[in-house]
């Protein structure tokens, strides 16, 4: 019973699960403090304020709530992707240009053979 326990974690793919979910956290701290004290005030310099809680409230509905966690998300999503998504892609591109790999060596081999499939049935529409 230990030893299947053994090979269960010893796996590759849940080692890499459990340092992924380790380094994920981490660069959550990073993420959090680019946005809380970058990103934010720069936004209540120009708005007046970091939150829009009190936009728009309704009785006992505040709809400002909604939009601040909408705006904070899209925030977040564009902090990711331009700070951390867009210069790996690039750093990628360049490694693979410096080996020669092209992006038709690199393609899925599903997609691939989708693309074939796509191609035989435009050559043979009787097919």
């Amino acid at each position: 019973m230990l030893k299947g326990f053994k090979d269960f974690i010893s796996r590759g793919n849940v080692m890499d699960l459990a340092i992924g979910v380790i380094i994920g956290a981490a660069f959550g701290k990073v993420v959090d403090a680019l946005v809380n004290s970058v990103l934010m005030p720069a936004i209540s310099t120009l708005v007046g304020s970091p939150s829009f809680d009190d936009f728009l409230v309704v009785g006992e509905i505040k709809f400002g709530v909604l939009l601040t966690a909408l705006v904070n998300f899209l925030i977040v999503a564009a902090a990711v992707y331009f700070a951390i998504v867009l210069p790996l892609n690039k750093m990628a591109e360049r490694r693979a240009a410096k080996e020669g790999i092209t992006a038709e060596e690199v393609m899925d081999p599903q997609v691939e053979l989708l693309t074939q499939i796509r191609d035989e049935l435009k050559a043979n529409p009787r097919i």
